[in-house]
């Protein structure tokens, strides 16, 4: 899974090609009928904005790295690991984009209710105009999309959390131990 992990850190490409083509399939599975260049154009068209907003955060968490994708990899991995960095640099850069990533995130609970609403009410409107099979088909993707980004948010939340509370006790000890 960690080569996974820094094959996808490494190359947006791959990570907007792969979220393509897994949107595109669950677009199939529920709405049968419609061809697979149609279903991919389609999808392409209407996430065109979601990638630019993916490909400018890219950007700034690689400046708040130190500017390469290289540098963003290894520092992820150790957000992931609870390793805190030992040299100054990289120790400026970790709290750097973990500083980002916390203040990004800062209104994550609210997000995460409307985000229950918002699929909540799809799944109602998938109810009201279409049959049983899109219904059911929708209801299990929303709770599955629901529990994974609620659980794996919130556990992102705790290591950043940890990573900048050892981060500012460890340099606390460093400056009170040269007095």
């Amino acid at each position: 899974m960690e080569r996974i992990n820094s094959y996808l850190g490494k190359h947006l490409w791959a990570q907007i090609a792969l979220s393509l083509l897994v949107t595109s399939a669950v677009s199939m599975l529920l709405f049968p009928g419609r061809s697979l260049g149609t279903v991919l154009v389609r999808t392409a068209v209407v996430s065109a904005g979601a990638i630019a907003v993916m490909v400018a955060m890219r950007r700034r968490e690689e400046r708040a790295a130190g500017g390469s994708a290289d540098r963003l990899v290894t520092l992820e991995r150790k957000l992931r690991k609870g390793d805190v960095p030992v040299d100054p640099q990289e120790r400026r850069a970790m709290r750097d984009l973990v500083e980002q990533r916390l203040h990004r995130t800062r209104h994550r609970v609210a997000a995460q209710v409307f985000l229950v609403v918002l699929f909540c009410t799809v799944v109602m409107a998938t109810a009201a105009t279409s049959g049983p099979r899109q219904t059911i088909g929708m209801a299990v993707f929303s709770g599955a999309f629901l529990s994974w980004l609620i659980y794996y948010g919130n556990r992102q939340h705790h290591r950043l959390r940890t990573m900048r509370d050892a981060l500012a006790s460890e340099t606390s000890d460093a400056f009170d131990r040269s007095r």
